[in-house]
């Protein structure tokens, strides 16, 4: 449904040509039809930048090259080079994004059925009172109780829980063909998050979703990925199947993510492991590989390129020479 080709991100200042690193370079994914694939990487990793840049909702200094490859209905077409009356057709109905903060992503003096409504509104040529009502089913779709009474609260009057599955209604109210979902559990806690997972499995069942789902939290992505890209520094570092990640994984980086968990195995009376050191700065020019200066198996190859995207095992893909030497 989805192939991201060569996708290269950068950002300049007005009147200016130079630009610092891309936030998201070379990108290369793919996602099938019902096909959940997860998302994964510290803060800075351009996983945002990502979906913004499928939604095409990144500034106007955002330079981008490469395609974007979005097949629906038989068609295949590069947003890219959509314009922007015909992105806006797609955005909200075919394409559907999830925000990774509600609170910033609702309008605080509208009653949230009202924007419901007007999501469909955008998209669909029916009454109002008829999107009205669509907008409840919505709410009763994403499990609100008493929909028809919580349509017309404002965002203020719900519960974080309840605001994150104003955002999903509001995302699945047109059906559409592909649904990211931007961090939406991060600020929600163990409980709640469990309840937004769950909530995402039934509606991928309902309506057959297929999902980019972003996280920078291992726990979420193993519950509902199939697949796992792990990025880092605007690069796809490893990209595998769910079980390969998880019980095989072949770059420094995501053994790293992995390690830095504590699990009920975990020593107590012992520090959690870190990654020692900080993702490279959006302004630094890399030459090699940018996991290098933290990575503890780093050879003088890896200061020399970025290394290639390799098969490492059937469909299993990871970034570094190390491995390449094995």
């Amino acid at each position: 449904m989805l192939e991201i080709r060569n996708l290269t991100v950068e950002f300049g200042s007005a009147g200016s040509k130079s630009v610092g690193r891309p936030a998201v370079r070379d990108l290369n994914l793919s996602i099938s039809e019902g096909e959940v694939l997860g998302l994964v990487g510290e803060s800075g990793s351009g996983k945002s930048v990502t979906s913004l840049a499928l939604m095409r909702l990144l500034p106007p200094s955002a330079r981008y090259s490469g395609e974007i490859l979005f097949s629906s209905n038989g068609q295949s077409q590069n947003l890219l080079q959509l314009s922007a009356e015909n992105m806006r057709q797609l955005r909200g109905s075919t394409l559907a994004m999830i925000f990774q903060e509600p609170m910033t992503a609702l309008n605080p003096v509208m009653r949230v059925g009202d924007q419901i409504a007007e999501a469909i509104l955008a998209h669909a040529k029916i009454s109002k009172k008829e999107a009205a009502n669509r907008a409840v089913q919505a709410m009763i779709d994403v499990a609100i109780p008493d929909a028809a009474r919580r349509s017309r609260d404002y965002p203020h009057q719900l519960s974080g829980g309840m605001r994150q599955r104003i955002m999903i209604a509001m995302a699945i109210a047109n059906h559409p063909k592909l649904l990211i979902a931007d961090e939406p559990t991060t600020a929600l806690d163990v409980t709640v998050q469990a309840q937004i997972l769950e909530l995402l499995g039934e509606l991928r069942a309902k309506f057959g979703l297929t999902m980019l789902f972003i996280s920078h939290d291992l726990a979420v992505i193993s519950q509902i990925a199939d697949r796992v890209a792990v990025m880092y520094a605007g690069s796809v570092v490893e990209m595998g199947s769910k079980h390969d990640i998880f019980r095989s994984p072949a770059h420094p980086y995501t053994r790293g993510l992995l390690d830095a968990v504590p699990t009920l195995k975990t020593d107590r009376g012992q520090p959690l492991r870190t990654i020692e050191g900080t993702v490279p700065p959006p302004n630094s020019q890399l030459s090699g590989c940018p996991f290098e200066p933290r990575c503890e198996f780093r050879i003088a190859e890896c200061t020399r390129a970025i290394p290639e995207l390799v098969e490492v095992a059937p469909s299993h893909f990871a970034r570094c020479p190390v491995i390449n030497h094995k």
